[in-house]
């Protein structure tokens, strides 16, 4: 980063860096949401941690990363909302 910060940027490569970054973000928020949800459905689900899982503890994971998912939309869009709020009272 301290290369770039006494480099001179276009418009079109601030673009770049920016969509770069975004991407880059996207995808830590991704890995985060998929290792919490596969941590807290295993607790919830398996008791017994085997070779493989019953149809109980299939439809039981299925179930929890389904509610799982629909919390975070929820919570990511009520955020996002409250972000565009904030900035169109600036």
């Amino acid at each position: 980063m301290e290369a770039l910060a006494g480099a001179q940027l276009t418009g079109a490569q601030r673009d770049e860096l920016m969509d770069q970054v975004k991407q880059q973000i996207a995808l830590a928020n991704a890995q985060e949401l998929l290792g919490k949800m596969t941590e807290k459905c295993f607790k919830k689900c398996v008791q017994k941690p085997g070779t493989s899982l019953d149809s109980s503890e299939q439809k039981c994971v299925a179930m929890c990363m389904d509610r799982y998912m629909d919390s975070w939309n929820l919570v990511s869009k009520s955020y996002s909302t409250r972000l565009q709020k904030e900035r169109q009272r600036l």
